[in-house]
């Protein structure tokens, strides 16, 4: 099967997922495994994408890129499915679980969001090409380790801080969320960053607009489905507090000493 075959299978499988699980949560109306089958698709489409080639001449680029996918997948996966089991609910989806057709268009661009970010390491995978590792490579895997601790560490941050009794009603401001108010966020972004600069090591011509793929994540998380929907929830829990106001004010938003 040649390349572009390869990896418009892949996008369909990876949209008949979403699809499907949309109709068993839309009959349901539940929101509780939509993060989990975002990040297992994610594992699922890495390791398919090898599956053309012969394991023996896989790369090392191949595989390391690969197994960092699956550690994130596992470690944000079951993170944000215990998150919601503890807590019951998401709120993002209260207005919109019980409508089956705007509830598709949530599956719908976790369909995109899955494809889009995976690209990159997607076009790697289909590439038998195996140049030495070099500089581009240890420069993107050391930004996805740094983006990858520093998401980790600032959700076990939290979760840490919102289990004290003492905390109730509170927001954190200590540890990784005093540098920025979306430490997890700027986590995510420079892991996916580093992932296309390592597997750009392949790539050729119009391969190169995978770029696409962090310029997507920051893009999402900037205006969409992230950062706006926390900050808007935020003021409206402690837009009166003037210690929220003094952190909002004193903390960057995403990038510490720029935005």
């Amino acid at each position: 099967m040649g390349q572009s075959a390869g990896l418009l299978k892949l996008g369909a499988i990876d949209m008949g997922i979403q699809w499907s699980l949309w109709a068993v949560a839309s009959y349901y109306q539940t929101e509780k495994f939509y993060d989990l089958a975002g990040s297992s698709t994610f594992a699922l489409l890495s390791v398919l994408s090898l599956k053309s080639l012969n394991p023996a001449l896989l790369t090392p680029r191949q595989k390391v890129q690969t197994c960092m996918v699956l550690a994130w997948a596992a470690r944000l996966g079951s993170f944000l499915f215990h998150r919601v089991m503890h807590a019951g609910l998401d709120s993002r989806f209260d207005k919109v679980k019980a409508n089956p057709s705007k509830f598709l268009l949530y599956w719908t661009v976790q369909g995109l969001w899955v494809y889009i970010t995976l690209f990159p390491t997607l076009l790697l995978n289909r590439d038998s090409r195996g140049p030495p590792i070099g500089l581009r490579d240890y420069l993107g895997w050391s930004l996805w380790l740094t983006g990858f601790l520093l998401e980790a560490f600032a959700d076990y941050q939290k979760s840490r801080f919102r289990a004290g009794p003492a905390n109730a009603g509170k927001f954190i401001t200590s540890g990784v969320w005093s540098l920025c108010r979306h430490p997890n966020y700027l986590g995510e972004i420079m892991l996916w960053s580093g992932l296309f600069i390592s597997a750009s090591s392949v790539m050729k011509g119009v391969d190169f607009a995978s770029v696409l793929s962090p310029i997507f994540v920051a893009y999402l998380l900037t205006n969409v489905s992230g950062i706006p929907i926390l900050e808007r929830q935020a003021m409206k829990r402690w837009g009166s507090d003037p210690n929220y106001l003094k952190y909002r004010a004193s903390t960057a938003c995403l990038i510490p000493g720029l935005w």
